[in-house]
Order: structure tokens, then C-alpha cells, then sequence
């Protein structure tokens, strides 16, 4: 089996071009993946993909994404299966690199005829699959936070999107904090641009705030002085972040090192979790918020005994995130989706998943699978530790997705 470690290093900043000379050339099929699912079953077992990055700028993001992925996949096992049969999995590493990503997608579904992929972690890279999944009518199950603005009979985001990440956070900061003035800073590729689009026109339109500025660095950059200068002269009420990956590292140490600390700055992240906490040190995170659907200290006897299995499988010390807690949820979503169908045909599951009556009680609480394939759940606000940990500060009601909002 694939030996995993935990590293990362850095790639060239997303290229459109590129990617869609890359997808001209893996000559997409027409190959029909429902006949595909049922190829991947046998009496015994069904094949499953795994798509993630463990190389490059994104594993650190990454890494712990595939861990619950696979926690997941041997508790189901250990209880039975799905439909009668064991999961068996296929890992592929995308390699921080969304024309892989690609081409890794329609290995699964073309070769190895899995009957669904758990994967992908930027919209760069579900973007890049797309088409595949589309055209072989394959499964994702994308456990990503995302801008929204996307929805496919092909995909499951049990992420959440803007609606219930980016606009409830920034309600938060402006009727708990008294925001006013908001400094927008991004990883340069999809999520963020698109992300801080609407939330500028949420702060200008709905808060009637002000962004004084906004930047974005290539992704898999290390270089931010020039960034957080500027952020100290313009002096605003909120640092709005969405920096991912090993930038991450780079972006928290130099604030720390020019003084911009949580005690004199508010800064809230969209991006920042225990996973990358884990790189980036609680010490140089220490008084930020991050919004997500769930934290690790989320005190609760389902979540407790979730933090234990983890950690009993994959150490002590590995952290938990927002991610890899929705990374956990899609494979039990999958089975409760098979197991409605009867069936492992693509079509079918489809059917379940759209039907508005898949629940689910994960680490986070109970989530609702609603028939635009997003989940019903809630927001959460954490404010870190020293120790690499969030006091939760906030907790929502529930948020029902809404991928397409109104004059965004």
C-alpha cells in the first residue's frame, strides 16, 4: 500500500492555459462510468479512488484529508461494509498540480472503474476534474470549504460554501467585533479570488463597510513583506485571509516577526486550520480566528470519541481540521447513499443523494444532505491557542447551502 508521509514543497502559480491544454490532451472519453461502478464491484469488494495531494505546496492541507478518508473507509469495513461488500481503495497522489489531478481522475474511473473518488482539495483541482467526472459520470465527494457558484450532479461538497463560510464570518465580525474596515490577502488561483469577490461586495453592499486593500501571492509563495507593509500602513479593523498551503508558514511567521500579532490585530482566516497550525506553530497563530464548520475542541461525545480513533490510527500528534473532518464524512455519506439506491450504479446513487432525506451524524453534529448536493450545518469561529488549538467563540444556527446567492 501507498507509504504516506507528512511534507510539502512548492509549485508555479495556477495557469488557465495550461490546464486547458492538459485537458485537450488526456482525449476525455465518452466512457460511461455507471457501467464503470458496477465493473468495480465483485461479491466481496468495491473499489473506491482516493485523490489527493501528498507532494508539493498542498500536502500540508492535504494530508489529513486522506488520513480520515482512509479512518473512515476501515471503520466501515470493520462494520460490515457496504451493501454486504469491503471497500477497497485506490490512492493517487494529484501532486499539488490540477492538470494531475486530472489526468489521476480519469485513471480512476477509466482504469481501475472505481465506483467513487474521495478527493481533491482546491477549486483549481475540482475545476480540473470536472470535465472528467462529467464525461464518465463518475463520483467526487470534495471535502473542501469553496466559493460556491458551482453545482453538479457529479459532486458531493460536504465543505460548505460561501453563504455559510464567508458571509456568516464576516457578519460575526461586524456585529461582534465592530469591523468596519477589512484588508483582503489570497493565494493567487480560484477559491480565493473568487471568494474575496463576494466578500467585497458583501462588506461594500450588505455591511456598508470598507476594503482598503487587497493582495494575492502566488501560490506556494514565501515572500509577504511587502504585503503585511502595506497592511500596516492602511491599519484596518480586520485582516480578511485566505492564504493556502506552505504559504501559510511563511505569511503567519513574518506578521509575527513585523509585529502584527493577535493581541494588536484582528485577523480572521477562511483557510487557516489544525492542519496547518500543525506547520505553521500555535505560537505564530496565536489571538487570529479562523471560521470553519468544526473544530477538534468541539466538545462533544461524538466528536470526542472521533478525535480518539484518529489519533489512536495516526498518532498523537496529527491534527484535525475542518477538511479532514469533511473528508471523514464522505464515505459514510457514500454508503448511506448506496445503501438507499440498493445499488452501486452511479445513477442510482445520484437519485439518493438528491432525495433530501441523507443525515448524517458526524464529529461536527448532525448534518443534512440537501438535493443541491451541499450540506445543511453550521459555523463555527475559533480563536487560537498557543498550543495549536481553537476556543470556539461562535457557534451559528444552521446554514442551508445556497451555491447560486443572489446578485453575486
Amino acid at each position: 500500500m501507498y507509504k504516506f508521509t507528512r511534507k510539502s514543497s512548492s509549485i508555479n502559480r495556477f495557469s488557465k492555459s495550461l490546464l486547458g491544454i492538459c485537458l485537450a490532451s488526456l482525449g476525455l472519453s465518452t466512457f460511461n462510468a455507471t457501467a464503470a461502478s458496477q465493473i468495480a464491484v465483485t461479491d466481496k469488494e468495491v473499489t473506491i479512488g482516493i485523490l489527493h495531494s501528498s507532494s508539493g505546496t498542498m500536502a500540508i492541507s492535504e494530508t489529513g484529508a486522506r488520513e480520515a478518508e482512509i479512518l473512515a473507509i476501515e471503520q466501515i469495513n470493520a462494520s460490515g461494509g457496504v451493501l454486504g461488500r469491503k471497500i477497497k481503495y485506490i490512492y493517487e497522489d494529484g501532486a499539488s498540480d490540477w492538470p494531475t489531478f486530472a489526468e489521476k481522475a480519469k485513471k480512476l474511473l477509466e482504469s481501475d472503474h472505481v465506483a467513487a473518488i474521495m478527493g481533491c482539495w482546491t477549486s483549481a483541482s475540482r475545476k480540473a476534474v470536472l470535465p472528467v467526472l462529467e464525461r464518465d459520470n463518475g463520483l467526487l465527494y470534495y471535502p473542501t470549504f469553496y466559493e460556491g457558484l458551482e453545482q453538479s450532479k457529479n459532486v458531493v461538497y460536504t465543505g460548505q460554501e460561501a453563504t455559510q463560510q464567508v458571509f456568516a464570518s464576516l457578519d460575526w465580525l461586524s456585529k461582534s467585533k465592530g469591523a468596519k474596515t477589512f484588508y483582503l490577502v489570497g493565494s493567487d488561483y480560484i477559491w480565493p479570488r473568487t471568494t474575496m469577490k463576494l466578500a467585497r461586495k458583501y462588506i461594500e453592499t450588505v455591511l456598508h463597510g470598507k476594503v482598503v486593500g487587497e493582495e494575492y501571492a502566488a501560490l506556494g509563495s514565501t515572500q509577504f513583506g511587502s504585503t503585511i507593509n502595506k497592511i500596516k500602513l492602511k491599519k484596518p479593523d480586520v485582516i480578511y485571509a485566505a492564504v493556502v498551503g506552505g504559504s501559510n508558514v511563511s505569511f503567519y511567521k513574518q506578521l509575527k516577526a513585523s509585529g502584527v500579532t493577535g493581541d494588536k490585530q484582528k485577523l480572521l482566516t477562511l483557510s487557516t486550520s489544525e492542519d496547518e497550525v500543525y506547520g505553521i506553530g500555535g505560537e505564530n497563530v496565536a489571538g487570529f480566528y479562523s471560521a470553519f464548520k468544526y473544530f477538534e475542541t468541539l466538545d462533544t461525545p461524538e466528536n470526542k470519541k472521533f478525535v480518539s480513533e484518529f489519533h489512536k490510527r495516526w498518532g498523537e500528534n496529527a491534527p484535525i481540521g475542518d477538511v479532514t473532518q469533511a473528508a471523514y464524512e464522505g464515505p459514510w455519506l457514500w454508503k448511506k447513499a448506496v445503501e438507499m439506491a440498493g445499488s452501486f450504479d452511479t445513477d442510482k446513487v445520484v437519485k439518493a443523494e438528491e432525495s433530501g432525506k441523507i443525515s448524517l451524524d458526524a464529529p461536527e453534529g448532525m448534518v443534512y444532505l440537501m438535493p443541491n448536493h451541499h450540506l445543511k450545518s453550521k459555523l463555527r469561529i475559533g480563536q487560537w491557542r498557543k498550543d495549536g488549538q481553537a476556543d470556539i467563540v461562535y457557534t451559528s444556527d444552521y446554514i442551508t447551502p445556497n451555491p447560486f446567492p443572489k446578485g453575486y
